[in-house]
């Protein structure tokens, strides 16, 4: 792996937070699944939207980055199963769906966040990681 995803300021240890990837592309979905290893995360992967429901019944990861247009259950239909069920999970659209009307229907599924493939994964990396150690610092 590349050392240039590391970031240049020192970061809190993240080695204690789960991180659960959910694409229908293998490829992407493992490159990003070992970037994030890289990084420290503990990850999960799973490759649909009924598997990225029971993933998160089985691993209870801190924050998902989730695909939108995935088979079966689309990544609008998990975030909005999840928030229903009161989850606050920091969720993160990573997709190739980037119009406004698509960034508009994230947040109204219960997404925090929305970027478009190809993205910066130093700029992933970074706001999950603040994403997720602000939510876990809130419920302390």
């Amino acid at each position: 792996m590349n050392s240039s995803f590391r970031t240049d300021s020192p970061l809190p240890a993240v080695s204690a937070y789960r991180v659960l990837v959910v694409d229908d592309n293998l490829d992407g979905a493992t490159t990003l699944s070992m970037l994030l290893e890289f990084s420290g995360y503990q990850v999960r992967s799973a490759y649909d939207g009924l598997a990225a429901l029971k993933a998160v019944d089985e691993f209870h990861p801190h924050a998902i980055v989730l695909d939108i247009g995935l088979p079966g259950l689309d990544g609008y239909e998990v975030a909005r199963r999840l928030r229903g069920n009161q989850s606050d999970v920091v969720l993160i659209a990573l997709t190739g769906y980037g119009q406004e009307s698509d960034r508009e229907r994230s947040r109204k599924a219960g997404f925090d966040h929305h970027f478009v493939k190809p993205t910066d994964p130093r700029t992933l990396c970074d706001v999950l990681h603040r994403s997720v150690t602000s939510r876990e610092s809130s419920r302390s």
